[in-house]
């Protein structure tokens, strides 16, 4: 390798302020006499730039195989560390006869540390059993909904994959049933799961975190059918800003016609209900906006056809100036 080529290589590492000082030194002054690798140089400031200006926001699915896949790796190759014996393993060795080497005296104080135990345990266990059952589900995150489904009695049924499967019971009110399904509503890697936390959800959309998954999966989820009933659950809300917002977004970028078309009708429910009279009706500036947008850029005969009626209804251009 010509000393060109190597400080080619280098290039990257420069930008990237990775090389060392003799290193750094070296290249440059290679390129202040190489008008070649000065050109390289350039090129590379410029690709770096053009990096730097672009965000990239991973699908979520994505972010969980990767770190799933992290996690195996780090487990593969650094496997857990044979623990150095300490007293405990001593006393532990002590308590059920094995040898240790350590004489007979732990023996003896094994059984008198078992005594003490024994007696310690019943006086505290008493005190002990309020705070256990009133202990909540800890940490739901790190745990996988496996489905969720009514139950007879009007509550919801949640079923847990944990190092054992487990069923979880309550009703929608309840704190740790809510986490549990706000978590599933987002869990990347089962779209059926998705589909039905999200009608649950539905029935307790007036709760602004519920609304907030709702809408998370109107803009986020990449299943058209998790969409539309998210969008369902936003019906009630249609006259809320953020909810909007997000109905705008699906108009304008949702690549599901049927989406498109049931965003049409929420954003403009109310409008042609009377032909007579449109008071009350109007549409504002920003959806009529965003519809004239949509009709320089809609492909769908249908979609277009519903977006331009709803402009004829309340007189306005089908095009923007």
């Amino acid at each position: 390798m010509n000393m060109c080529e190597k400080v080619r290589t280098q290039l990257g590492m420069l930008l990237y302020g990775e090389l060392s000082f003799d290193e750094e030194e070296a290249v440059d002054r290679h390129v202040e006499g190489c008008a070649e690798c000065r050109t390289a140089l350039e090129q590379q400031r410029q690709l770096h730039a053009a990096f730097d200006q672009v965000e990239v926001e991973p699908l979520a699915s994505l972010l969980w195989e990767s770190r799933q896949k992290l996690q195996q790796q780090i487990a593969a190759e650094h496997p857990p560390v044979a623990l150095r014996r300490g007293w405990w393993d001593q006393l532990v060795d002590s308590l059920t006869l094995r040898p240790t080497g350590n004489g007979g005296w732990l023996k003896t104080a094994g059984a008198l540390a078992l005594l003490t135990i024994g007696f310690l345990g019943a006086r505290m266990a008493p005190n002990l059993g309020p705070q256990i059952s009133g202990m909540s589900l800890a940490d739901p995150g790190a745990q996988r909904v496996r489905s969720v489904e009514p139950a007879a009695n009007g509550g919801i049924q949640i079923v847990l994959d944990e190092t054992r499967q487990r069923v979880v019971s309550g009703q929608l009110d309840d704190q740790n049933i809510r986490v549990l399904l706000l978590s599933a509503a987002k869990d990347p890697s089962d779209p059926g799961l998705r589909y039905e936390t999200v009608g649950i959800l539905n029935d307790r959309a007036q709760a602004s975190e519920v609304r907030d998954t709702l809408i998370y999966a109107l803009e986020h989820d990449e299943n058209a059918g998790v969409r539309l009933k998210a969008m369902d659950g936003l019906r009630p809300f249609v006259t809320q800003p953020e909810v909007r917002k997000a109905l705008t977004g699906v108009l304008l970028s949702d690549g599901n016609p049927g989406m498109r078309t049931q965003a049409i009708d929420l954003l403009t429910q109310g409008v042609g209900e009377s032909t007579n009279d449109l008071t009350g009706h109007a549409l504002d500036r920003d959806v009529i906006g965003t519809l004239q947008e949509l009709m320089n850029r809609e492909n769908n005969a249908y979609v277009r056809q519903r977006g331009q009626r709803v402009l004829q209804l309340v007189n306005a251009s089908a095009e923007t100036y």
